[in-house]
């Protein structure tokens, strides 16, 4: 039943996903109510949160949960547990496509001297073939870096016991305790973004 769940859950995200308009200008189909709604945003990535969502995913954890990823260079998973300590943690979930994710991604890397003290994890439930690439095209600064790493979420535990956003890419900043700092969705200004960080 919670696989029935989590493939209907995961389903309805990506099927409800739709950037504002293309990097060409062509805005991409929504629904009346939903254009409205992104009037103030009109690029940003909507995700809308379906109404069988987990109780626990309204409101982002507040402690760093135990979760499986799965490092999508290697394939080798990746825990709770093999975070570095005393340190603040930031969960970036993204979609590889987004054009809001690519140009958060960008600007972290142009401004990585000042997130060498924070642990930095991509994650994302799309194909780890998409997501391959994704450092080395909008993030070169951050390749190889021993902080950062994209993670594959092949089960959809973000969604299940992180949170589930309304827009991507949604970060989230874990303290050295592993207690919620701060949470949004969407692009902010990247002063704003490297001042949570590191805070």
């Amino acid at each position: 039943m919670k696989y029935i769940f989590s493939g209907l859950l995961f389903t309805a995200l990506t099927g409800m996903t739709a950037c504002q308009s293309n990097n060409d200008g062509k805005a991409t189909h929504q629904e009346p109510a939903q254009q409205e709604a992104n009037t103030a945003h009109p690029h940003q990535q909507q995700v809308q949160t379906p109404a069988a969502a987990p109780a626990t995913s309204k409101e982002p954890a507040a402690t760093i949960p135990a979760f499986n990823f799965y490092k999508v260079k290697s394939g080798i998973s990746f825990t709770h547990t093999d975070i570095p300590a005393n340190r603040n943690t930031v969960f970036i979930l993204f979609d590889p496509s987004c054009g809001h994710c690519q140009h958060e991604t960008t600007s972290l890397a142009k401004n990585y001297g000042r997130l060498k003290n924070v642990n930095i994890y991509f994650v994302s439930m799309n194909d780890p073939a998409l997501m391959a690439s994704f450092l080395e095209t909008f993030g070169k600064e951050l390749v190889d870096k021993p902080n950062v790493e994209v993670l594959y979420d092949r089960n959809q535990e973000f969604i299940q016991k992180f949170h589930v956003p309304a827009q991507f890419p949604a970060n989230y900043i874990y303290g050295p305790d592993g207690k919620l700092k701060n949470s949004w969705d969407g692009e902010k200004q990247i002063d704003y973004v490297l001042a949570e960080f590191t805070k």
